[in-house]
């Protein structure tokens, strides 16, 4: 896989997290929109990424999310991670409800990243 840029990596680690627990909520897709408005204030086409997204089998996620969190993290700084791992915690509750998926996903970014 190549490695991606620290803002692709992050609508990658986004759109799993939104979609670990089976279903895409209206509100977490307004948040993934909020996250693109800010990181592509430039109009970026995104098919190619959600191409790759769409034909992830769910046992392929965690691999996926482990690589992208690795891209992410190789383009940050430290106080970008916790303030993306803030935004990702806001992402999982957005629904009113935190899927056993979706913690266990937050907490492997975490981990990976080394925040308590």
């Amino acid at each position: 896989m190549q490695k991606s840029n620290k803002s692709i990596a992050g609508y990658h680690l986004l759109m799993i997290l939104s979609s670990v627990d089976g279903e895409f909520a209206p509100e977490e897709g307004m948040l993934v929109q909020q996250y693109l408005a800010e990181e592509f204030p430039f109009r970026m086409n995104l098919d190619n990424e959600l191409e790759v997204l769409a034909l992830l089998q769910p046992e392929e996620w965690k691999d996926h999310f482990e690589f992208h969190a690795r891209c992410f993290h190789d383009d940050s700084t430290e106080e970008e991670r916790v303030k993306f791992a803030e935004f990702a915690k806001t992402l999982i509750k957005a629904d009113n409800k935190v899927t056993d998926e979706e913690h266990t996903f937050y907490k492997l970014l975490k981990n990976l990243w080394n925040l308590a």
